[in-house]
């Protein structure tokens, strides 16, 4: 989905803003009738012109907001006393700092999410850049402050992982660009020109607010999407040739969770990160038998959500209000299938699809090709992903055996799961609790088409 072409330009809104002084370049900037200036000019995204000659910004792509909230993570093993948390209402477990999408709320929709994060962060996707119909996405951050934690003042970026062009004023890195302090907001302003698969973060307090929910995964669909080629018309980059094409996409982001950081944020302690250690390892914010548990609301530029603006829990399971995203991959026989990875935990992982093949087109948003045109990919089952890494893989379904291994359900099991037994299971009794899902291949015609990714298809 594309942005409608709008003039925009950065801004934070409530009158001025005082920069930090000791933030660097951020001490050059003060922000004058909602543009960021210089001295008598203003910044508008391309040049400096004349503050006066500054327009009002367009309507954002996407609207975020920055808060804390609670998720549910498996009560057993506990881990005394921070697993449970007692503070976590019910059914919650676990506290988190994290992104809302309040896109098109009201003012008063927008302002009761506070304390209502989810994890992880909203995913979205953008067109990639095309000169000959050129239209830049914005990304409105709003920070509505921490409900549990009012002492906290941080301010809160969105930091573009891996983005090539973004100049540092739209980075998030926060010496270099602007931080939105709790009750402002602010624009960045994207041109995409690289196809593939990234993340995003917070950039404030890297350490503790990446770990603690600040995260979520973005990617950038190629201009060659919408031509037949190879008999497909989604692809994951600009092959020339339909290798990259699929008929499904799912994303797969890894994520951690270290107990005692939670626990410390939401209890007023200091957490001695040089002791850091993860005791769940999450896929789409959620572990296993969860990771199989329907979506909740998916589409960033269709939310569905009740009339204050809430997010509505998955079908039978009001845990996982705040943890949207399933990780369930639901396909046909013969479907190519495309699996976005993207790791922003602190460990590296290896994600194995037991008993397929997936092929491997890209790394860190860069196709497997090159220099030459050479075709590098290759195919494995596993994928060794590290800390701030990116995969792209594709696999193809393979011929519907009539149900073998899924209990007369209608449809083929394949797991895909951590091979660190430890990050597949978390030491959970009863079951997994980890990073782990099931690949399920049903007979031809049976998934019907996804309308946006992770999408089941019913």
């Amino acid at each position: 989905m594309n942005a409608s072409s709008h003039d925009r330009h950065p801004q934070i809104a409530g009158g001025a803003a005082l920069p930090d002084p000791r933030m660097g370049r951020r001490g050059l900037f003060r922000v004058i009738g909602g543009a960021a200036a210089v001295g008598g000019v203003a910044w508008a995204g391309k040049f400096l012109e004349p503050e006066t000659a500054v327009g009002a910004a367009g309507p954002p792509d996407l609207y975020l907001a920055g808060t804390d909230g609670w998720i549910s993570l498996p009560r057993t093993p506990a881990i005394a006393p921070f697993h449970p948390d007692v503070l976590a209402p019910d059914p919650f477990t676990t506290y988190i700092f994290g992104f809302r999408n309040v896109t098109g709320m009201t003012d008063t929709q927008r302002l009761a999410q506070k304390n209502k994060a989810q994890h992880s962060a909203p995913l979205f996707w953008v067109d990639q850049f095309d000169p000959a119909n050129p239209q830049d996405f914005a990304v409105q951050l709003t920070n509505l402050g921490l409900a549990l934690r009012p002492d906290l003042f941080d301010a809160h970026t969105l930091h573009w992982h891996g983005f090539r062009n973004v100049i540092p004023f739209f980075d998030g890195e926060p010496s270099g660009s602007v931080s939105v302090p709790s009750g402002r907001q602010f624009t960045y302003i994207y041109r995409p020109r690289d196809p593939g698969t990234y993340m995003y973060h917070c950039h404030v307090e890297d350490v503790e607010h990446v770990h603690m929910g600040m995260t979520g995964l973005v990617f950038v669909r190629p201009l060659q999407d919408g031509q037949s080629l190879g008999g497909f018309t989604r692809f994951m980059y600009n092959d020339g040739d339909g290798s990259t094409g699929y008929d499904r996409e799912f994303a797969m982001f890894l994520s951690e969770v270290w107990a005692e950081a939670h626990w410390a944020d939401a209890h007023i302690q200091l957490p001695e990160w040089s002791d850091y250690r993860a005791d769940f390892s999450l896929l789409n914010g959620r572990v296993y038998p969860d990771t199989l548990a329907p979506n909740g609301s998916i589409d960033p530029f269709h939310p569905v959500r009740d009339a204050g603006g809430d997010l509505i829990a998955p079908t039978g399971h009001p845990e996982l209000q705040y943890q949207p995203h399933s990780s369930l991959v639901r396909c046909n026989e013969g479907d190519r299938v495309a699996l976005r990875f993207a790791n922003l935990g602190f460990r590296e992982q290896a994600m194995s699809l037991s008993g397929l093949r997936m092929r491997v087109v890209g790394r860190d948003a860069t196709p497997m090709r090159g220099r030459d045109g050479t075709d590098t990919s290759y195919e494995t089952d596993t994928l060794n992903i590290g800390p701030g890494e990116s995969y792209d893989a594709l696999f193809t379904a393979p011929t519907f055996s009539g149900g073998s291994g899924s209990s007369g359900d209608g449809y083929d099991t394949y797991l895909l799961f951590n091979r660190s037994y430890q990050r597949a299971n978390n030491l959970a009794p009863g079951g997994f609790g980890g990073q782990a899902t099931e690949v399920r291949v049903f007979p031809p015609g049976t998934v019907g088409p996804q309308q946006y990714p992770n999408d089941w298809g019913v």
